[in-house]
């Protein structure tokens, strides 16, 4: 079965996801939006988490991967607001995945994520979600990822 793993990272939660995901043979396709977020971390929040919030679409930068090759597809996002980040969800609205097997990687510095959850199960019913705090500073957090992977 082959798998793919597409993701967002903003502040590397996602590289160090992908980076360990490669380790188990899946396909990496990091995806960057042309929407550039600030350096300052705080402004990056409240502008990206606006976007969240609203639901807002952000055009996918240089997307022309064809996943019609890959059984599974997991896909990796940050949480902002609660929500997906904007990338992944303009991602999600223009993937057909209904015939691929699915899963998502969440990961996040805070605790609420269930918004995210939401929208998950609005794309994709019958995903599953494997959700990681901060596993740029958690290495334990990415032993969750072997359970599903290995």
């Amino acid at each position: 079965m082959e798998k793919v793993f597409i993701y967002y990272s903003n502040t590397g939660n996602g590289d160090i996801v992908a980076n360990k995901l490669s380790s188990y043979n899946i396909a990496i396709k990091k995806i960057c939006s042309n929407y550039k977020l600030s350096s300052n971390l705080f402004i990056a929040m409240l502008t990206g988490g606006f976007k969240a919030i609203f639901n807002r679409n952000v055009k996918i930068k240089d997307f022309d991967f064809n996943i019609s090759e890959y059984d599974e597809v997991i896909i990796g996002s940050p949480i902002w607001a609660d929500r997906l980040s904007a990338p992944i969800n303009s991602l999600l609205k223009k993937l057909d995945l209904s015939d691929k097997k699915v899963s998502l990687i969440l990961y996040s510095g805070g605790e609420e994520i269930i918004r995210a959850i939401d929208q998950v199960k609005f794309f994709c019913p019958n995903a599953s979600i494997i959700t990681l705090h901060e596993p740029k500073k958690n290495d334990s957090e990415l032993e969750k990822l072997g359970v599903f992977y290995e």
